[in-house]
């Protein structure tokens, strides 16, 4: 008799099939599905997926950091670093020539920081000279680049010239404006009195006029970089956007205040931000103008650290100097970062 008689005809019954199946394991073989349970394929295909995904994520993690290390490393080494230790010795009694030990002496630095009026006195003229060279700065940088903007003849001469202050050191900058306002035999002075106005003055050492002259010099040595920034924003601008506004009836103030503003508005508040920044930190062409004078009209907070610091040898006490200056800039930043992030909100 064949195998197939003694099959049912309605197929093979619950208790025969177990019977099949223990024989089977018990011969040596067992009867496997040949489809797995509904579900476990899906399963298991997303669970290689995201395998494949967390190493592919970990080995781009991996190569990134690898790119950036040769950048990080000089960051760390030259800023990081000399941060943390200065911070560290704002709590210190350091001073140049002493045979004791640094001692920790907590907060007294600071404490002291609140009753030098010399300190905020230079802190009232770094802000003085900070708003005074950023403000006149964007409005000059901003109508240089709206016509460097324009297609006229020899355009391009007149932007190479218009960065060349922002190629030269500050020093040769602070040093080339010493010979124009030299009360003797400065260009400045030389011109007034041949137009008749007077004898000129001494603009440098005269306690009404130091700050404002050093604030002039300042406007002039960073203005290019603000006219470059802001003509890069106004080349970007549709110029299909010019000429629908023209055809709208719309004259030359409505069309930069509806299209080219908002066009470079991001790019002006970053950079005036970062001017804002540098200026206040600014240190070397100040130096190099007044050192500071006369009578402190021109002290700026950078200038009187390093006073502390390398001429009266008070590390710890510039030191403490630095991380006030440090916190001022990184409340600025946070105000700007916040106010950058609810317009990217509001847009």
């Amino acid at each position: 008799m064949s195998t197939d008689s003694r099959i049912p005809a309605g197929g093979v019954d619950e208790p025969t099939a177990r019977q099949h199946d223990d024989g089977g394991r018990r011969g040596g073989w067992a009867v496997r599905s040949a489809e797995p349970p509904e579900g476990v394929e899906s399963v298991t295909l997303e669970t290689a997926k995201a395998r494949s995904g967390r190493s592919s994520r970990n080995g781009a993690d991996h190569g990134a950091w690898f790119l950036v290390l040769p950048a990080l490393i000089p960051i760390l080494i030259l800023s990081v670093g000399p941060l943390l230790y200065g911070t560290a010795l704002a709590f210190t009694d350091s001073q140049s020539g002493r045979t004791t030990p640094t001692q920790w002496i907590g907060l007294l630095n600071f404490q002291d920081l609140l009753h030098d009026t010399l300190f905020w006195d230079s802190f009232r003229i770094g802000l003085l000279w900070a708003v005074g060279v950023t403000v006149p700065q964007f409005l000059l940088a901003l109508g240089l680049a709206l016509l460097l903007n324009q297609n006229l003849r020899f355009r391009w001469l007149a932007r190479a010239l218009a960065i060349i202050p922002w190629a030269m050191p500050e020093v040769v900058v602070g040093i080339m404006w010493r010979l124009v306002y030299n009360p003797d035999a400065g260009i400045l002075n030389e011109t007034i009195r041949d137009l008749g106005l007077g004898g000129g003055g001494d603009w440098l050492t005269g306690l009404a006029t130091a700050l404002p002259a050093v604030i002039l010099v300042g406007i002039w040595a960073g203005m290019p970089q603000t006219t470059v920034a802001l003509l890069a924003g106004l080349q970007n601008t549709p110029h299909e956007l010019h000429e629908a506004a023209a055809l709208d009836g719309a004259g030359a103030w409505r069309r930069f205040r509806t299209v080219t503003w908002p066009a470079i508005k991001p790019v002006a508040l970053a950079i005036t931000a970062l001017n804002f920044i540098w200026n206040f930190n600014s240190f070397a062409l100040v130096y190099v103008l007044t050192n500071g004078g006369p009578g402190g009209r021109t002290r700026l907070p950078m200038l009187f650290a390093y006073e502390q610091a390398f001429r009266y040898g008070q590390f710890g006490y510039a030191a403490a100097m630095g991380c006030v200056m440090v916190a001022v800039i990184s409340v600025m930043l946070a105000f700007y970062l916040v106010g950058r992030l609810k317009g990217g909100d509001d847009q």
